[in-house]
């Protein structure tokens, strides 16, 4: 595929990389032009910097890696506000959360995912890569180990067909909660996980291991 990313840190560094590994053609865009070039050169020949409506023009996908406070310049910087996404999966991986503590900074029943949505007409957004930190798509796995699993959510089954191909091209399985408007539910996790992490708690020690009805 390819992919567009918005974002020059760490999570668009990981995912950048990982999904260059597997073979995807990968454009990185920021606000900082010789941030973006000098990633792109640190990751390989399959990932080039171009300018953020660049890297949204004829994707196949877009992943929107930035903080959440920086996500509306960004996404005007790349046109969407104009319609420049339409029709193109967007993943979104942003935590909108008090630092350390996890309590989500947007309105009650509302969500980053659907914020992104109003700010990017016709774009197919899904919520998903927002729950582990960016090293893990970027270590080799242990012998024996579970694939982690990436929630996502979203109202478009092509998006969320792709964001699962993405998924499964960084070694993680994907698993679909229900449309955007579960994706304030997907956020609030992120929130429960940083704070437990944050206050010295495992947050994977508080969740019981329920087998799913197929298993």
């Amino acid at each position: 595929m390819r992919i567009g990313i918005l974002g020059t840190g760490t999570l668009a560094a990981a995912l950048g990389e990982g999904w260059a590994r597997a073979g995807h053609e990968v454009a990185i865009a920021g606000r900082s032009t010789d941030r973006a070039r000098a990633l792109a050169d640190r990751l390989g020949p399959a990932v080039c910097a171009v300018t953020p409506r660049q890297a949204v023009a004829g994707r196949d996908a877009v992943l929107l890696a930035v903080s959440w406070d920086g996500v509306e310049d960004m996404l005007t910087r790349a046109g969407a506000p104009g319609g420049s996404l339409e029709g193109t999966p967007l993943i979104d991986p942003t935590n909108a959360v008090e630092h350390g503590v996890g309590v989500l900074l947007t309105a009650p029943g509302d969500s980053m995912a659907r914020r992104i949505a109003g700010l990017a007409p016709g774009a197919r957004v899904v919520k998903a890569f927002h729950l582990f930190p960016a090293e893990q798509w970027t270590r080799p796995p242990r012998p024996g180990e579970t694939p982690v699993t990436v929630a996502m959510s979203g109202d478009d089954p092509d998006a969320l067909r792709v964001a699962g191909e993405l998924a499964r091209a960084v070694g993680a399985a994907p698993a679909v909660l229900g449309s955007l408007d579960r994706a304030r539910q997907l956020e609030e996790v992120a929130g429960y996980v940083i704070g437990l992490a944050f206050a010295g708690t495992d947050p994977g020690a508080t969740i019981p291991r329920v087998p799913s009805p197929a298993a």
